[in-house]
């Protein structure tokens, strides 16, 4: 009846992960009587759970990837403290749960906090930028986002019931194949990450449909803003990468739930076609995460420059040379294989080559900057301490491009703060600038810059303590994941290290407050205007938070920068663009078939970890079922009248009439 699943699947022996779990578990039963208390469960069922609206989509990414980045940090802090006190003993986690902690780690960071918070960022802003009412396909969103959240509960299940993969977060065979691997924790991995990334995948065809069909009037390619373009080139990364991270994930299931072989070499298969595979995905997933933070990066330097993005020519073919390049050097994280020097050649030179298109971004930006009035927000902080780090990083990844130093750094803490390096600087310094951007938009009102300020100086100075000792540890030699360690030179590079993680949750704990002072003050906060920062796009033409409907009129584009070409023809003419013939507007409506989809997942993958099998009998025809009655529904859309338009439309006229300082009678 419960398959594998007894008590015996309690982690009982080991305290950590019951108190760990228990303080979740009461946290959200408090949240939840909050919201039913205050009679918030009605709205929230119905405006956010069950919503597709992409700009309420987006945000519930951002959310979930705000929430697992502190669930994936308290395992970096759990590794950080271990390795600063485990010089000479064994420190506090024993080797097992040491394991599984920095799986989890890596598994969560990279899966369920950069991958949402980029996907949110797209989600929010690309159908604002294009011009457009939503994305191509609204349903199939909520049904993205919500096996994402599947994924993430799964992952964070395996907390409390049973165990988390210990072969570190790509799982390589045979460490991972059933003979080494007896336990549910792969299995748990395996399951979260097919469930989330079929998520992904169609979160990537529903966005380069919506980009490439769904353009405003006069909207041509060379006309797209930049974090459009930097979306298209990630999201077309997703649609060809991930279905290989599918395909080989299915074969290492069938090997360990039918005896297959495909990784298994005493049975003719061969685990470096694991390597080859995880890697022919997992090297696209980088430049998946840094290109929209690339964009990120390009719309806030050129906003509060008061410029122009320095040769957006140039940036549009790098950012499409970046994304062809991606697929051709993923041999470089195992030169060691033994593949020869020919092989090992081609992948190096191929790996240098693919810096040329990111050093042209980096001098574009530089030259954007160069000449501009700079305005030094938290949001330009971040940009600057991005262009700074990841430079940096960069340099370190050339380094590793070279094969013979690469035999001598592999697998060494040097990889782990190169990795960190370029991910922390690039990804999530793009995600915490594009979130603070954006938030006047999706909320309306702004955040605290004293606050903000103060998390960005933790922040970086808190990861060059961290990471930049790990540099010298990986050249003294010492390898990644060692639970303890007996040689005296490292203990003090370690200790700095345990420091500057300490510097980092700093900086978090910053951020939350940043939020808490800016809800407690957003009556002071309000973005009359729709503009707060003086943008350049065309999301910042509409109010904040934009209607459902987001455009009354779709805006007919003339010019790369749509909205700053509207903006100084009305100064110019000392008028607003001519009042528009208004109609009713038919927007899709909301469905509760993403969040119900995600439950079945969620039980069918469930049971298949544990094999109850009536469970994924039910999990599965549960979801199939789910699918055929949306199909069938009778009304898939709604009406808002046209009097609600205009009257939307007219308040927001009267907004930029005001920021412009434009007479009343430019209004009519």
């Amino acid at each position: 009846m419960t398959g594998k699943l007894g008590w015996d699947s309690i982690p009982f022996h080991e305290p950590l992960p019951l108190v760990s779990a228990g303080v979740i578990g009461l946290v959200l039963l408090g949240v939840f009587i909050w919201v039913w208390r205050r009679g918030h469960l009605p709205y929230i069922w119905s405006e956010w759970i069950t919503s597709v609206d992409h700009k309420r989509i987006g945000v519930m990414y951002c959310l979930l990837a705000g929430v697992m980045l502190l669930r994936g940090f308290s395992d970096a802090l759990l590794m950080r403290s271990q390795q600063a006190i485990a010089y000479g003993n064994e420190g506090y986690l024993p080797p097992d749960h040491y394991d599984q902690i920095f799986s989890a780690h890596g598994t969560i960071m990279i899966f369920f906090v950069a991958m949402p918070f980029m996907i949110g960022l797209m989600n929010f802003v690309v159908p604002l930028q294009l011009g457009v009412r939503d994305v191509a396909f609204p349903t199939l969103n909520s049904v993205s986002f919500w096996l994402t959240a599947s994924g993430a509960l799964l992952i964070n299940m395996s907390l409390v019931i049973g165990e988390f993969a210990k072969t570190g977060w790509l799982v390589y065979p045979p460490l991972s194949e059933l003979r080494f691997s007896p336990g549910v924790g792969v299995d748990y991995y395996l399951w979260a990450l097919q469930i989330s990334g079929m998520g992904t995948l169609l979160s990537g065809v529903n966005l380069v449909t919506t980009i490439l069909k769904m353009r405003a009037p006069g909207m041509g390619y060379s006309r797209m803003p930049m974090f459009t373009w930097t979306s298209l080139a990630s999201n077309l990364l997703i649609v060809a990468a991930f279905p290989v991270l599918t395909a080989v994930l299915a074969m290492l299931i069938l090997d360990r739930y039918l005896g297959f072989h495909f990784f298994t070499p005493e049975a003719g298969g061969n685990q470096m076609m694991f390597v080859n595979l995880i890697w022919a995905w997992g090297h696209p997933e980088v430049y998946i995460l840094i290109l929209p933070a690339f964009g990120v990066f390009s719309e806030i330097i050129s906003t509060f420059s008061s410029k122009p993005l320095f040769g957006y020519r140039s940036m549009v073919i790098a950012t499409m040379v970046i994304c062809i390049l991606s697929f051709m050097v993923w041999l470089h994280h195992f030169f060691t294989m033994g593949a020869g020097a020919d092989v090992n050649g081609f992948f190096g030179i191929t790996t240098m080559i693919i810096a040329v298109p990111t050093g042209v971004k980096v001098f574009n930006w530089l030259f954007t900057m160069y000449g501009g009035r700079i305005r030094y927000t938290s949001m330009m902080l971040w940009s600057i301490g991005f262009i700074v780090t990841f430079v940096i990083g960069g340099m370190t990844g050339v380094m590793l491009a070279v094969p013979p130093a690469d035999f001598v750094l592999h697998n060494s803490l040097f990889l782990v703060a190169h990795f960190h390096n370029v991910i922390i600087g690039g990804v999530l310094f793009g995600a915490f600038a594009g979130f603070t951007f954006w938030f006047p938009k999706m909320f309306g009102f702004t955040l605290d810059e004293t606050w903000g300020k103060r998390a960005f100086w933790l922040w970086l100075s808190g990861f060059y303590l961290a990471f930049m000792p790990l540099y010298v540890l990986g050249l003294m030699g010492m390898t990644r994941r060692m639970q303890h360690y007996d040689v005296p030179g490292w203990h003090p590079w370690l200790i700095a290290a345990g420091l500057g993680a300490l510097l980092i949750a700093a900086g978090n704990a910053c951020q939350v407050m940043m939020l808490y002072v800016s809800i407690r003050t957003r009556k002071d906060r309000v973005d009359e205007s729709g503009d707060p920062w003086d943008g350049r796009t065309l999301e910042w033409i509409t109010t904040s938070p934009p209607p459902a409907f987001n455009f009354a009129v779709l805006p007919d584009v003339k010019g790369e920068e749509a909205y700053w070409g509207i903006k100084a023809k009305a100064r110019e003419n000392r008028a607003l663009s001519d009042r528009p013939d208004y109609e009713p507007i038919e927007m899709p409506r909301n469905s509760p078939t993403g969040i119900v989809t995600a439950f079945f997942a969620t039980a069918m993958g469930f049971a298949l970890i544990w094999h109850i099998w009536w469970l994924v009998g039910l999990g599965f025809f549960g979801a199939w079922g789910t699918f055929i009655v949306f199909a069938w529904r009778d009304k898939a859309e709604y009406e808002i009248p046209v009097e609600e338009v205009e009257r939307l439309d007219q308040a927001r006229r009267r907004s930029k009439a005001t920021l412009l300082d434009l007479p009343e009678e430019a209004l009519s």
